[in-house]
């Protein structure tokens, strides 16, 4: 059966509009909302009567730019303070609750008080110490390597665990330097297995994992440290980012494929395919600071589906080989 299409959601992207109950209260006012996107909480009207994204685009950098009236009649969105602070990690700021009200909000997701955010640079806060940890097969491993000075700038190390038959599960370190450390370790069939791995060799509080095939968008870097401090400060423990699926250079309609990837190091991951961290997600937040890139063949596309519905019968996702096929559209 063919996946169904749906509305994006105009600040995440995500095709995950449902219908909600949800309503707001701002000063007097209660407004009840009729979708709701099960990524990023944004409360909408119908979507068929949405304006278009840019006009979106506007409301949101005019509500970081000092928040208009919320939950009026007539307006096209609302927000808790929940998501307000993934609408400010899209023009580089850092959100936090305007009081205690709404501090108890943000513990609490998804609340019913309109959002009312102090907002600061993201730049402006202290960097927290984050490593990379990149998983890959031994022939992935020399490119791998090369690419590890890209994130000296700002990450406190870089971890490479590569996936290499060996008397035990234990990881064996092969080499190491004052920032790139490489360990080996069998991978087994089991992702999440191999994740945990790379997680438990971490020296800093948090860890971003990337896979071989991988990277980010120029802006993103600097920005994670931040996070982390971001998190830290509002007890986060697991942030996700949209990621691109280039196939071929084209991005792929299966966007954003949110990924849970920059987390405390003592978060476990679950799943023996499409793992995820094992959280809750009151515990954490989707950033829209840029994007993780997913560098694709056709070819590939075609088979990975079936090779992890191998590993994990009725796990593969193979719905998700359509959006992958698709061209990126943007309704």
């Amino acid at each position: 059966m063919p996946d169904a299409i749906t509305a994006r959601c105009p600040l995440c992207q995500a095709r995950g509009l449902e219908p909600t109950s949800r309503t707001l209260r701002c000063g007097d006012v209660v407004r009840a909302f009729s979708y709701a996107c099960s990524h990023c909480g944004l409360l909408l009207d119908a979507p068929a009567d949405m304006p278009d994204p840019q006009h979106f685009d506007t409301l949101f950098r005019d509500l970081c730019a000092r928040k208009p009236p919320m939950a009026q009649p007539g307006d096209p969105f609302g927000c808790d303070i929940y998501t307000m602070r993934t609408i400010a990690t899209r023009f580089g700021l850092a959100a936090t609750p305007a009081d205690a009200m709404q501090e108890e909000e943000l513990r609490k997701p998804h609340g019913t008080l309109a959002a009312d955010a102090d907002l600061v640079p993201l730049r402006t806060l202290p960097p927290t110490a984050v490593s990379v940890g990149v998983m890959c097969s031994e022939r992935e491993a020399g490119a791998v390597l090369e690419t590890a000075p890209l994130y000296s700038s700002w990450a406190a190390s870089i971890i490479v665990l590569i996936d290499r038959a060996g008397p035990t599960s234990e990881p064996r370190q092969e080499s190491g330097d004052s920032f790139a450390r490489v360990f080996s370790r069998p991978l087994n069939g089991d992702f999440a297995d191999q994740r945990n791995a790379l997680q438990a060799l971490c020296q800093t509080a948090w860890m971003f994992q990337l896979d071989a095939d991988e990277d980010i968008s120029p802006e993103l870097g600097d920005s994670l440290t931040r996070l982390a401090t971001l998190a830290e400060r509002q007890s986060v423990v697991s942030i996700g980012l949209p990621r691109e699926n280039l196939v071929d250079g084209r991005l792929s309609d299966l966007y954003p494929d949110l990924q849970y990837r920059l987390n405390r190091r003592e978060i476990s991951y679950e799943g023996i395919v499409h793992e995820r961290p094992a959280r809750v997600w009151q515990s954490s937040f989707i950033a829209l600071s840029g994007s993780i890139r997913h560098h694709l063949t056709a070819e590939h596309v075609a088979r990975r589906s079936n090779a992890y519905e191998t590993l994990k019968p009725g796990g593969g996702r193979l719905f998700e080989k359509n959006a992958l096929q698709r061209p990126f559209s943007a309704v």
